[in-house]
């Protein structure tokens, strides 16, 4: 008998499966390619083998779809199953969310706000703007998550978290997206290197050094102006060491391990009190931008939209050069 071509059964019409499909399936789907292994599905959703292999069985026969290619050492998801994953990933952060605005809707704002940064993000307007929102509100509470960017945003995308301020590379159609603010990067050494104090330096003085960087710092990712400017100095190209995180690199290269690039105005204090000398080039420093991003489709509490909200404006009534910091 030829199996039913799902396009065509009446089982897998848009409709029924929208009717029938049972939410504990695609969160168990959720756990099972995040796991990539049933054995760790079952571990994380206390759950035994047999009943998460189940789980997988029943949704791909209600999706009409193989989801999971499986065998001894080998976890792969199907096309179907990616596909199916981007799906369900942000209707769990949605599921998730509901007893969450439930629980908060009073008429004082007293919600909770989940914010991912990036380790780098030093700015007066969000900093100003959370000072005044704990003032209007402080029955609200808030969290904040350091992340790389792209951690951040995928957060965001899959409605776990309020808003980020991050670094950006791609858009997402799906995502929201405005410029908080603009800083510009140098090059600095800690009092363990051969060149700190030294103001005699010419850009050809750095030719063949070791340096300290970001894990971002490639060509084809968000720090791009800044390997360019590693590259302009004809940095050695063995980097000593990577963080994702800036103090983390700050700490490598107060202790020596190399030459790294940080944000001019984060390094400022760092700088006068004798813990990091700005290196050559001192003009055309490469610009980075810092972005608010958010996603439209999640569904806020009271607190949530008011931050962002409130971030927002702030962004507008200050002027572009005013959150420029070089």
């Amino acid at each position: 008998m030829t199996p039913a071509d799902p396009a065509s059964d009446p089982r897998y019409e848009p409709d029924r499966i929208a009717r029938e499909l049972d939410w504990n399936l695609l969160r168990t789907f959720v756990v099972l390619a995040d796991s990539h292994s049933i054995t760790e599905a079952a571990q994380r959703l206390r759950l035994k083998q047999p009943s998460v292999s189940a789980a997988l069985q029943r949704l791909e026969d209600r999706i009409g779809r193989k989801l999971v290619n499986r065998s001894p050492g080998h976890f792969q998801l199907t096309d179907a199953g990616r596909l199916l994953y981007r799906e369900a990933v942000e209707i769990n952060g949605s599921v998730l969310r509901l007893s969450t605005l439930v629980r908060e809707l009073t008429d004082e704002v007293q919600g909770h706000v989940k914010i991912e940064v990036a380790s780098h993000v030093v700015c007066p307007v969000f900093d100003q703007t959370l000072a005044a929102f704990h003032r209007s509100h402080p029955r609200a509470s808030l969290s904040i998550e350091v992340r790389s960017s792209a951690e951040a945003i995928a957060e965001v995308l899959a409605k776990r978290a309020s808003f980020a301020i991050c670094l950006v590379r791609d858009h997402s159609p799906k995502l929201e997206y405005r410029r908080l603010y603009r800083e510009y990067f140098g090059l600095f050494c800690g009092p363990e290197h051969a060149l700190f104090g030294r103001d005699d330096l010419s850009i050809g003085d750095l030719a063949g050094l070791g340096s300290v960087s970001f894990e971002t710092d490639r060509l084809q990712d968000v720090l791009r102006p800044v390997t360019l400017m590693r590259a302009q100095a004809d940095l050695g190209q063995r980097i000593t060491g990577v963080s994702t995180n800036l103090e983390e690199v700050r700490r490598m290269i107060i202790a020596g391990l190399g030459i790294g690039p940080l944000p001019v105005h984060v390094a400022a204090r760092d700088v006068r009190d004798g813990l990091l000398w700005q290196l050559p080039p001192y003009t055309d420093l490469p610009a980075i931008d810092v972005h608010v991003v958010w996603n439209p489709k999640a569904v806020k509490n009271r607190a949530e939209d008011l931050l962002l909200a409130a971030l927002l404006e702030a962004i507008e009534a200050t002027p572009m050069e005013e959150r420029t910091y070089r």
